[in-house]
């Protein structure tokens, strides 16, 4: 497997991948893929990373910043998203420790993801990677007639906008 910076021509494949992760049901509030110019225009420029193996996209991660205030410039939402026939072999594990890496490179000292409880792989994945879980935001929005919580989780950087003592 081979963990590669995206590119636009990527973006077919990564769409199929996002809409397997929608249907789901517990991988995002959003009910379809979204356009390339929606995806584009809705996540950082960097960061933005394809699993590939035998030339084929198996998975996917980026990030997009949570506000556009300067503040928060290194903060940022963590996507992670693996085709249904690679899930269990490794492939969001490489993404992600390849993401947090990439993140840092990028002066990102904070990710954060908001996940549903039931989705056990992600929280495992997240939690192997250093993110803690912060709370639970209960009835957080509706899916299909349907009250959803999530929980917050997030990850702070050792190595960028380190706090002193």
């Amino acid at each position: 497997m081979l963990i590669r910076t995206f590119e636009q021509a990527d973006y077919p494949f990564v769409q199929t991948i996002y809409q397997q992760g929608i249907d789901t049901g517990n991988a995002t509030f959003q009910l379809t893929a979204k356009s390339w110019v929606e995806w584009n225009t809705s996540m950082h420029s960097h960061s933005r990373l394809v699993a590939v193996e035998n030339d084929n996209i198996i998975g996917w991660a980026a990030l997009s910043p949570i506000s556009n205030r300067e503040v928060y410039s290194g903060v940022a939402e963590v996507s992670v998203y693996v085709a249904a026939s690679a899930q269990g072999k490794g492939v969001g594990q490489e993404l992600l420790s390849s993401l947090i890496l990439e993140s840092e490179s990028n002066n990102i000292w904070m990710l954060q993801a908001a996940i549903f409880p039931e989705n056990k792989g992600s929280l495992k994945l997240h939690k192997n990677n250093g993110f803690r879980q912060l709370g639970i935001r209960e009835n957080l929005g509706q899916m299909n007639n349907i009250w959803r919580d999530v929980i917050l989780i997030e990850r702070r950087s050792k190595v960028v906008g380190v706090i002193g003592n």
